[in-house]
């Protein structure tokens, strides 16, 4: 049969209205097959509520993504020892791992069900001059900075923290060693108190993000949850246009400006400050509310 034969004879084929037709644009659009994704999920306040139980939802939720062949991870501020505990949480062993807000990226050794993972890549700095200059500052506050090999070193106990394996030293201590990140807490001190605090010092050496209260998190210059993202995704292979992160919190401002800047996709929860939603594509729900749930099964 020639080209000309297989085609309708004139008259043959219906014309349907403009509206009609972009409505069936649409439809075909919304049920063709994504392609593979990289999902990046914050921790705190994005998969976890304040009292450390899983958002509404989040786990069937995340199960649904897996099972339409997307990469779903956690990009966390968290260290390792407290990450891959949430992880199990979720029922994901994704084939990697962003924790210390970018400065660690740990790799699944193994197959898909695998449980060991090793550090892909580590990110340092010497963290004396920035500990002696916010010493200075913050005499009452609690300093943890955590090492290459996953050890944690503070200096006072806080509940807030996961301390199981840390050494407790002296102030001086924390000093003498590259670390790959510094955390302060100062307990009679607000979010807005650090914002002010950290302007007013200089703190031009470092990458750092604030909390919700005056939890300040100091990374090596120019490493943040963006940075190991990035790598993820180029040895992932995953388009740029087809990543998704979602997040609450200052330390996730930039993962967020990385992904719209290559056409992705970036969530801020309904909670998040102003300055969140505001580097954000879409405001979602909150994490009460079960905001990554409702993303992802829409998926």
């Amino acid at each position: 049969m020639s080209d000309e034969a297989a085609l309708p004879r004139t008259g043959d084929i219906d014309a349907s209205p403009q509206d009609e037709a972009a409505e069936l644009v649409a439809d075909v659009a919304r049920e063709a097959p994504v392609g593979r994704m990289l999902i990046a999920l914050d921790i705190d306040g994005t998969v976890l509520l304040e009292d450390e139980t899983l958002s509404p939802g989040v786990v069937d939720a995340v199960r649904h993504a897996q099972e339409a062949g997307h990469e779903v991870m956690l990009a966390t501020g968290r260290s390792w020892d407290s990450t891959h505990g949430v992880m199990e949480r979720l029922g994901i062993r994704p084939e990697y791992a962003v924790c210390s807000n970018g400065a660690i990226v740990m790799r699944r050794v193994g197959e898909a069900d695998a449980a060991e993972y090793e550090r892909a890549h580590v990110e340092t700095f010497d963290p004396t001059e920035v500990l002696t200059l916010l010493g200075q500052h913050l005499s009452g506050a609690h300093f943890l900075v955590e090492l290459p090999d996953g050890k944690r070193l503070f200096t006072d106990y806080l509940d807030d923290w996961n301390l199981v394996g840390a050494n407790k030293v002296t102030f001086a201590e924390l000093s003498g060693q590259p670390v790959c990140r510094v955390v302060v807490v100062a307990p009679e001190q607000t979010d807005k108190d650090f914002l002010e605090l950290v302007e007013r010092i200089g703190l031009t050496q470092v990458s750092y993000a604030i909390g919700w209260t005056a939890w300040l998190d100091i990374a090596p210059q120019g490493v943040d949850k963006s940075t190991a993202l990035e790598l993820v995704r180029g040895w992932l292979d995953i388009a740029p246009e087809n990543v998704l992160v979602m997040g609450d919190g200052r330390n996730d401002i930039e993962m967020m400006q990385w992904a719209m800047r290559n056409g992705g996709r970036a969530i801020a929860m309904h909670q998040g400050p102003p300055e969140v939603h505001a580097a954000a594509g879409e405001v979602g729900l909150s994490v009460t509310e079960g905001g990554v749930a409702a993303v992802l099964r829409a998926l």
